[in-house]
Parts: structure tokens; sequence; C-alpha cells
């Protein structure tokens, strides 16, 4: 890329596992690609320790399930290309170092993976694209999957080697997440939703307010990012209650516009304000970031 290039610009988004990018990313994803932009879907694994219904388990490799249902999320986003780093899934619980065992291909889980060795195999991506721009999650990985915090620690390596001059960290706003589990919550106890819905404690989850830096409105892309959400379709069910996910695809329209009608970020290096940005490429459009020299030799 040369300095002062105009649109289209490369996107890679870095996610641990399928279906991640539908619940954070999507819709700025969808609306990235419906502007022109090149936007490139990467994994770090298959998710094949993701949590399925043994009816989905016995119809053959959870990995390979998911891989294709990703693909198909893809596709509705217009993503032009899929990536799979190919480590294994470490699962919500990682095993200890110690007790990790190797991928046939000899990687790691990819929590206990090396830093500087996932960081590179991302990179040679990133050059390889020319990317303006990598997506990555925030330093707690959300909700602490230690998969979602490898890709915060691997992402922003990734960066430094290959000179990829923006990185947004994709999170939620702590203080409306907390307010909708609290509804949430209400909900279930007067018997409007279902039980067996588990809500989790997001008092040290995703970012507070005072922190972020970007709200995109994604609301014009609604429809492809459900969409998205509902091709992972082994992650609705499970023989241990309701999913998270199976919740969200019975929302109506309204609440789902209400839940899902904006997402965030933090923009690696610039500094928080009241105002927060709407476009993901807002520091490269006013010239405030520009390409740097990448470590790679």
């Amino acid at each position: 890329m040369t300095e002062g290039r105009i649109p289209p610009y490369t996107v890679v988004s870095f996610h641990a596992h399928p279906d991640d990018e539908a619940m954070l990313t999507a819709g700025t994803l969808a609306a990235m690609a419906s502007a022109g932009h090149r936007v490139v879907l990467v994994v770090a694994t298959a998710g094949e320790a993701g949590l399925v219904s043994s009816d989905v388990a016995g119809r053959g490799p959870v990995g390979v399930r998911r891989m294709a249902e990703l693909e198909q999320a893809a596709a509705v986003l217009g993503c032009a290309r899929t990536v799979l780093l190919g480590y294994a899934d470490s699962g919500l619980t990682a095993p200890t170092r110690a007790d990790a065992r190797s991928t046939e291909s000899g990687l790691s889980p990819f929590a206990h993976a090396d830093v500087d060795g996932a960081a590179r195999r991302l990179a040679t991506i990133l050059v390889e694209e020319d990317a303006d721009l990598l997506t990555v999650y925030d330093p707690v990985g959300g909700y602490g999957h230690p998969d979602h915090i490898q890709v915060h620690r691997v992402g922003c390596r990734a960066a430094d080697l290959a000179g990829t001059p923006l990185v947004l960290a994709a999170t939620v706003d702590r203080s409306r997440l907390r307010l909708a589990a609290r509804l949430v919550a209400l909900l279930g106890r007067v018997g409007i939703l279902g039980a067996g819905l588990q809500i989790p404690d997001f008092s040290g989850a995703y970012t507070a307010r005072a922190a972020l830096t970007h709200r995109v409105d994604v609301r014009a892309h609604l429809a492809a990012k459900r969409a998205a959400m509902a091709a992972h379709a082994s992650q609705a069910s499970s023989d241990w209650g309701t999913r998270s996910l199976a919740f969200y695809l019975r929302l109506r329209a309204p609440l789902f516009r209400l839940a899902f009608g904006f997402e965030w970020y933090v923009e690696r290096g610039r500094a928080p304000s009241r105002q927060l940005a709407g476009d993901p490429f807002d520091s490269l459009r006013s010239g405030v970031v520009t390409r740097r020299t990448g470590e790679q030799g």
C-alpha cells in the first residue's frame, strides 16, 4: 500500500473460533464489504471444543462442521477469503501448559501457543493481503475465554510485525451489557423468557464505556448479521441448557435491533473521548494513522 491510498481498504478480522465473527463484528464486516472493501476472515481454531448437542456431535467431526458454517457466514457477510491458522481449540477452561496436547500438525492449543510464532503466521496473511485494518478482541478477551485473550496478544504482535497501521479491538460497552443482562434476568423471573438461560456476571467483562473509541452503527446490516449468526447452527443447541446464540436468534426484530444495532471497538493508540467515532477507518481517512514499516524480515 502506498501513502495516501484512497479506499477501498483491506480488512483482516481475526477471531478465535467460528461464530465469534458473527457476534462481535458481523455488522461492521457486512458494511465494509457492501461498501467495496476487501474483508478477510481469519480464525485461529476450528472450534472443535465448542459445546454442541449429542445429536450434532454424532454427525461427524465438530471442527469440520464449524468451518463449513464459517464459510456460510462469510458468504452472507460478503467476505472475500477465510483462513484457518490451524491451532487446537483450547476450550473455555484451557488445559495447563504442561497438560496441553499438540495436534497432529504439532500445533498446541491456541491459548498456549507461542505468541511470536502465532503472530508470524498471522503477519504473513497481513502482508500478503496488504491489510490496512486488523480487528482483534479487547485484552480480557471479552468474557475471559483463554483463546480470546490470546487473539488480542497474537493480533497486536502480528500488526507490529506486518506494519498494519490500524488495529481495532472488538468489544462491547460493558454498561449496556450489564443493563441488558439485568433486563433478561427480570424477564426470566416473570416467565416472559424460557427457563435455563444462564446470565453471566459481566462486572469485569468487555470494556468500560469511558475506554471505548468507536461505536459503529450497523442497523442497516442487521439482516446479514442475523443470517451469519444463524449459519452457526451447531452452536445454537447443547445438552446443557439454552445457548445464548439460540436466545439471540429468537429475538423479534425490534429487540434484535436494540441489542445488536451497534458494534463497539477500542482503537489501539487512540485516546478515548466522549465523542465516539462511527467510521472504523476514521484514523486512516484523516491521516492520523499511516502505514508503518513492519518488523518481518
